[in-house]
């Protein structure tokens, strides 16, 4: 019994709200938020919600700043794709040319095995250092949480 005054009071509220309620439903309303000072506190809240929500105006941005916020999004894309292609080149490159020079330093019997590996592991430790570097500093660039904060 309780639980049905309950939803009956939050449907009549609500009906009052949106301008559905028959006359009727509207004494009872009224009886019961007279009877009942939380309903009728609970009733101007959801009154008041529904007003400022009507009087809220949806934010449109002008044409000239549509057009500015996609060209600054292609020239990211197109920025970042130009990043991504010249790093594989360089990648490349430079590994063909460290593959290069390493397969002839490995080839040349007169130096001794413990340098020849030594001098690869020299190279290949700075490779992985410089692209852990580069990767952490393209990555801080892009979600610097103090970027909105004026220094």
């Amino acid at each position: 019994r309780m639980n049905r005054s309950i939803d009956r009071h939050k449907e009549l509220m609500m009906k009052q709200i949106d301008g559905e309620i028959s006359p009727g439903e509207a004494r009872e309303l009224a009886e019961m938020l007279s009877e009942n000072p939380e309903l009728q506190s609970e009733y101007n809240m959801l009154k008041t919600a529904k007003e400022k929500a009507q009087t809220m105006k949806s934010y449109h941005l002008p044409e000239l700043a549509w057009e500015d916020y996609w060209g600054k999004l292609y020239n990211r894309m197109e920025r970042g794709i130009a990043w991504i292609l010249v790093s594989i080149g360089a990648i490349l490159v430079l590994g063909y040319a460290l593959w290069e020079f390493l397969s002839q330093l490995m080839a040349d019997s007169t130096m001794p095995v413990a340098l020849r590996f030594g001098i690869f592991a020299l190279f290949f430790g700075a490779l992985i250092l410089i692209f852990s570097v580069f990767r952490e500093k393209i990555l801080l660039r892009k979600h610097d949480k103090y970027k909105e904060i004026q220094r």
